[in-house]
């Protein structure tokens, strides 16, 4: 059979290997700023920009797309071309897969520090960028297929599965999860409200983790633990059963994160049982990265790169071991809304998604340039580092959230809460949070250890773009393999298979949810936000407030003698998007404006704890907003996010736009009155005003024991 030479190009992935050096240091650094500003809120330095609220959305944005996305590519590009014995595609359409996904960092890196955010956790980018994203992916699968289609080799390699699985998945999710209405550019609202805009986020959240963190990164495991150990995977079987079973099952298992909230019960029932069950196929895949070093564990002992790799997959075991266990409700009972949820992401993210980048560019950069790596020492240096700054971290979130947990839910035996206040779980949380910027320092040290090595890695050596290799053509004959064999042949029909199986799932879970209304019943009392209270929680979702505070009162005696009755599911049918937060940092805000039930707060209050919180207490580690004083509403935008509530189903009266700035003006002078008779001199129009109307109205329209009139 005649054979065929071609070549490789490098220079890709040489690029997207850089870019995920740089995003790297700049989502850690980012993330060691937010942490600090945690301990010491000063630091924020009363600028609008870097407040804990906008900066924490830079810090996933940066960490998930900008340093793993550019790691995936990273192995995408050098991976694919040498499985399948075949140059990608086509240049052109690698770079502009290159370029617009930097350029899509650069936009998040820009809007989100401005407040231009839907305030949809790791979704956070609006529309235009959102339609920006949707095209780059399209060149990127466009690219990839076309590669697949004019492979040399029969066979796709298990690698590449995960990562069609990835492309393919995460199209459904970016395209469902961002479907919203634009009101003006870089501001729209989410079709969605309320119960379904919840299932679809985490939805979207739980398995943009699964495919884009996880099955991405197992194609990069599959291929880069082989080629640094030098050994075959340890078993094709598992890996058939690993790759089928976690995409089938992965997709059912978002309303984990909804437990005890008030999504429907069957949904959360499904995300328990199927987040129970996907413990086996995840650690199937363990065990098969830690099995293919089997007589290479002399090797890893001086090895930076297996080293990496080895901690890298364990945190992966440990975290998806972790995971299903937080969807026990038993458990989540007492994780959500807790640092414990934060540490565990975290050993996901420092621990399977950091560890593995980092040893597959210190394997890639020595062939990239033709040399030996520069320092073995400082290699070695960066794992203690790493793997040291991991462990400062996630242990005292750990221990910070079990605190956090048994100090919420403690009563005296007079039957109070013991701790009322809610600050004084954070004074003993404090010394765990400064422990992980302890652990935040140490790991982002190792990374600029890192930079540092590569790069005398690079200057001593040439890079050598081009590598030549040779292959026979691929043969067109009738194949009498087994299924999987042929199917691994048919990479169009792969995909499509892989497509059904994640579609399954989501068609069972999305067509009850979003068509039987009975699901989410509805409360005559609670009435569409006025034009004023709209534009307030817009500028609540602009300064980041869903980063702290949560709007879900869970069914516990603990949460509702401390925040109120518990929440329903027809109180947030007009919330687009919904609000009911991942992490308390700041007391629950569901029932803030009730004036029964537990202490109000008047509008004069939260004048002065927007502008100064330290003045209404000295321990607050609540962000100063005084802008929110200076700066005006935008007015002007009023008729028109009217008129786009109204086409997603508010009720607002027919023509109410028209109106709809007089009754703003309106109800933004009795506040500012009010505050003027205070003592507070503010003026109208300010964007305090709104925000103050917002939180006012929060819990109102259904009490502090609210009658179920169902509509």
């Amino acid at each position: 059979m005649a054979v065929e030479k071609f070549t490789y190009d490098n220079r890709i992935a040489k690029y997207f290997a850089v870019a995920t050096v740089l995003w790297g240091v700049v989502g850690l650094l980012v993330g060691l700023i937010i942490a600090i500003e945690l301990v010491f809120p000063w630091l924020n330095l009363n600028l609008e920009f870097i407040t804990f609220g906008r900066l924490r959305p830079l810090h996933t944005n940066a960490v998930i797309f900008a340093f793993v996305g550019n790691g995936i590519f990273t192995a995408v590009y050098y991976s694919v071309p040498r499985l399948l014995k075949t140059p990608m595609f086509s240049e052109l359409l690698s770079k502009i897969h290159f370029w617009g996904w930097q350029f899509i960092i650069v936009c998040a890196a820009i809007t989100l520090p401005l407040g231009l955010t839907t305030g949809k956790e790791y979704a956070e980018l609006e529309f235009p960028i959102d339609i920006l994203i949707t095209l780059i992916w399209v060149v990127f699968g466009w690219n990839l297929f076309g590669t697949l289609i004019k492979r040399r080799t029969r066979h796709i390699y298990v690698a590449i599965w995960f990562y069609i699985a990835a492309l393919v998945t995460v199209a459904v999710l970016h395209i469902t999860n961002s479907l919203e209405l634009p009101v003006k550019f870089f501001k729209s609202y989410p079709i969605y409200a309320g119960v379904q805009d919840a299932f679809v986020q985490w939805w979207y959240g739980h398995n943009a983790v699964a495919f884009f963190l996880t099955a991405a990164y197992l194609g990069l495991m599959y291929y880069f633990v082989p080629k640094a150990a030098n050994r075959p995977i340890y078993s094709y079987k598992l890996s058939i059963i690993h790759f089928w079973a976690l995409i089938f099952l992965y997709i059912w298992a978002g309303p984990h994160h909804l437990l005890y909230s008030s999504t429907p019960d069957w949904v959360q029932a499904l995300g328990v049982v199927f987040s129970v069950v996907l413990i086996a196929p995840s650690w199937g895949g363990m065990i098969n990265g830690l099995l293919t070093l089997r007589g290479a564990w002399d090797k890893v002992r001086e090895d930076p790169v297996l080293k990496m790799f080895v901690v890298g997959v364990t945190a992966y075991g440990m975290a998806t071991l972790e995971g299903p266990l937080l969807s026990l409700k038993s458990v989540n009972a007492i994780s959500h809304f807790t640092d414990w949820t934060i540490a565990h992401v975290h050993i996901g993210a420092l621990g399977w998604n950091g560890m593995m980048t980092f040893g597959m560019l210190y394997w890639l950069f020595p062939r990239f340039f033709k040399v030996k790596l520069y320092s073995k020492a400082m290699a070695n240096t960066h794992f203690w580092l790493a793997t040291l700054g991991m462990l400062f971290f996630a242990i005292p979130l750990y221990f910070a959230g079990f605190t956090q947990a048994l100090m919420w839910k403690e009563f005296t035996v007079e039957g109070y809460l013991k701790y009322p206040n809610f600050l004084e779980t954070y004074l003993q949380i404090r010394p765990m949070h400064l422990l992980r910027v302890v652990g935040g320092i140490l790991y982002l040290t190792g990374g600029i250890l890192m930079v540092i090595n590569l790069i005398k890695t690079a200057k001593s050596g040439k890079f050598a773009r081009f590598e030549e290799d040779q292959a026979p053509p691929l043969e067109k004959k009738a194949s009498t393999e087994k299924f999987h064999r042929r199917i691994e042949g048919k990479p169009i029909t792969f995909a499509i298979l892989a497509l059904v199986a994640v579609l399954i799932g989501t068609i069972i879970e999305f067509v009850p949810l979003f068509v039987i209304k009975s699901n989410i019943k509805t409360i005559a009392s609670v009435k569409p936000y006025t034009p004023l209270e709209l534009q307030g929680r817009d500028i609540y979702l602009k300064e980041g407030c869903y980063n702290c505070h949560s709007q879900m009162i869970r069914p516990f005696r603990s949460e509702v003698e401390r925040y109120g009755e518990y929440s329903k599911s027809g109180e947030s049918v007009y919330d687009h998007p919904f609000q009911w937060g991942s992490r308390r940092t700041g007391p629950d805000l569901a029932r803030e404006g009730v004036k029964s039930g537990k202490i109000y707060k008047p509008d004069s209050w939260h004048y002065e704890h927007l502008v100064n919180p330290q003045k209404t207490n000295i321990q607050s580690i609540m962000p100063a907003y005084p802008w929110l004083a200076k700066k005006d509403i935008d007015i002007a935008s009023t008729p028109s996010k009217i008129k786009a509530m109204r086409s997603l189903g508010v009720p607002y009266p027919a023509g109410f736009e028209s109106s709809s700035v007089d009754d703003l003006n309106k109800q933004a002078g009795a506040i500012a009155s009010g505050l003027r008779n205070a003592g507070i001199q503010v003026e109208d129009q300010k964007q305090i005003i709104a925000l103050i109307a917002y939180l006012q109205r929060l819990g109102t329209d259904v009490g502090a024991n609210p009658e179920m009139v169902i509509k």
